[in-house]
């Protein structure tokens, strides 16, 4: 079970094309992040160019701060998992250069299962005394 933590490191897995998250000093175990996810980078984020990986130099986006969330989800064949910038630009998280380290700085607002449970159950009423 992934177990958000608060000190990220992205990494690309063994046995993998992808990358992703992992928590620092864990680098094989991924972490996985809520849509809505706030997270600072100790520096500006860099990621792959979107052609000629490995010819062209790698993309810096100049922004430390980003909101996961995920994209394209009505294709079943594509990576889903994003970084939103505050100007706008989006990231595929797979397209994250290797090594960069990042702070959650705050979890998306969840509803509570409890609370909702508890907004279910009718309203009981005592019984009137008038006949």
């Amino acid at each position: 079970m992934c177990e958000i933590e608060d000190k990220l490191v992205t990494t690309k897995f063994n046995n993998s094309i992808t990358r992703g998250f992992a928590a620092v000093g864990e680098p094989h175990v991924a972490v996985c992040l809520l849509p809505g996810t706030e997270i600072a980078f100790d520096q500006n984020v860099e990621c792959e160019p979107w052609f000629g990986v490995g010819i062209l130099a790698n993309k810096k986006i100049g922004q430390q701060l980003a909101r996961f969330r995920q994209i394209n989800t009505h294709h079943a064949m594509t990576h889903h998992d994003a970084l939103e910038f505050p100007d706008g630009e989006v990231v595929l998280v797979s397209r994250l250069c290797e090594g960069q380290r990042a702070t959650v700085l705050q979890l998306p607002a969840a509803a509570r299962p409890q609370a909702a449970k508890e907004r279910e159950t009718p309203e009981v009423r005592e019984p009137s005394l008038s006949s």
